[in-house]
């Protein structure tokens, strides 16, 4: 029985409970004497996160999610048109496809090697990542429109610091964590690293620090937010390990790093940075996206066309889609809704939709050369942390 199903019935269940304990009328209720009983101790209170100054307050906790759920949109965003940017590698275009549809209405041409389209800390722009052209162009999401694009040196991926002080480039082959004026891109401080290839990342719960994965050396970094400063790293224990996206759990105690090498991903305590376990999801292993529930993960397996479904709570894959006809999933996000996981084929010049309740593909569109880093926008949260989409 599909999972839906069985929290409606459950829900039923509860309720008739309810409406039954509800029903007794007053002339037939208990006399005072019998009806005596403990007080209740009301629920601990949740101990405030100290955030990272100027980081907007944490929702819950236990949910770094919390402010994700299906259609809650900012009123920001809430005006936009629901699109898919798809970032097209070797093709230098932006294919902008009407979830509705499953068609292209509209190609944007961008710079070099377009790897990652990234909403910004405010929400208000998309950043395409013109790697090789060294610039990011700005597309308006309320228009569709490019604007003038604007120098940036090697930006493979961008990410934003919780606080909106800061854009953050992951500046690949630079060898650098640049930070930069989250609107005019302008250069703050530029943080040298000794791996190689940083190009994910994600935050703490209290955003005071960040790891990042190093793609070409096999490390993990452990980065202060506020000082700027790597406070960690760390070599990966396996021979050859390339770790790809990075994700924090809903609770705030673990982080997840997708390693296309060794087929699985990297489970480690961010706190204590410590010493990593393997996890086994599929060959090539490369994005992670949580549902809008907060309950599961989709990880998709680039080299053997799967998603496999993480479930946090029972710690272990729950399920394994395939698509059919085989495919390259890579990176992407959820629909606004939670209903539909969107992907890019990397190897295929393609991109796919499947619905997140069943695993089937909904639909499988033809788009430019080498599709990376897509973006599903507008999607619910209260601001951008970059990347496709990381919203608290």
């Amino acid at each position: 029985m599909h999972r839906l199903v069985k929290q409606t019935l459950a829900a039923g269940v509860v309720l008739a409970a309810l409406t039954a304990c509800g029903t007794q009328s007053r002339d037939h209720a208990a006399p005072e004497h019998t009806a005596t009983r403990a007080a209740v101790p009301a629920p601990p209170k949740k101990k405030p996160v100290q955030g990272l100054p100027g980081m907007p307050p944490v929702l819950d906790p236990q949910d770094v999610y919390a402010a994700d759920r299906p259609n809650r949109l900012s009123p920001v965003v809430k005006d936009f048109p629901s699109r898919v940017y798809v970032p097209n590698t070797e093709s230098d275009t932006v294919s902008v496809i009407d979830p509705k549809t499953y068609r292209i209405i509209e190609t944007i041409h961008v710079g070099r090697q377009p790897q990652h389209v990234v909403p910004s800390w405010d929400m208000k722009t998309l950043w395409v990542n013109n790697n090789r052209g060294h610039t990011l162009t700005p597309i308006d999401p309320r228009t569709g429109k490019a604007g003038k694009p604007v120098e940036v040196h090697d930006p493979y991926n961008l990410y934003f610091t919780p606080n909106g002080k800061y854009a953050v480039v992951m500046a690949s082959l630079d060898r650098e964590l640049v930070f930069r004026d989250p609107h005019t891109m302008e250069r703050k401080k530029t943080v040298p690293v000794t791996c190689y290839g940083v190009n994910h990342a994600d935050f703490s719960l209290d955003g005071r620090y960040f790891i990042v994965s190093c793609e070409f050396s096999g490390e993990l970094l452990k980065v202060d937010t506020e000082r700027m400063k790597v406070v960690g790293q760390q070599k990966l224990p396996f021979d050859g390990a390339m770790p790809q996206d990075v994700k924090v759990s809903p609770d705030g105690k673990r982080f997840y790093v997708a390693d296309m090498m060794a087929d699985g991903m990297w489970v480690l305590d961010g706190d204590t940075f410590d010493k990593p376990r393997l996890i086994p999801t599929g060959k090539g292993t490369h994005g992670l996206y949580v549902s809008r529930d907060s309950r599961e993960m989709y990880v998709s397996n680039r080299g053997e066309g799967t998603i496999s479904v993480w479930d946090f709570a029972q710690n272990k894959v729950a399920e394994k889609w395939h698509l059919p006809d085989g495919g390259s999933p890579d990176m992407g996000g959820v629909s606004a809704d939670g209903k539909v996981l969107w992907l890019s084929g990397r190897y295929n010049a393609e991109v796919y939709a499947i619905d997140t309740r069943t695993g089937e593909q909904l639909a499988r569109i033809k788009v430019g050369s080498g599709p990376h880093g897509l973006a599903v926008y507008p999607q619910p949260g209260r601001y951008s942390l970059g990347h496709t989409g990381i919203f608290r």
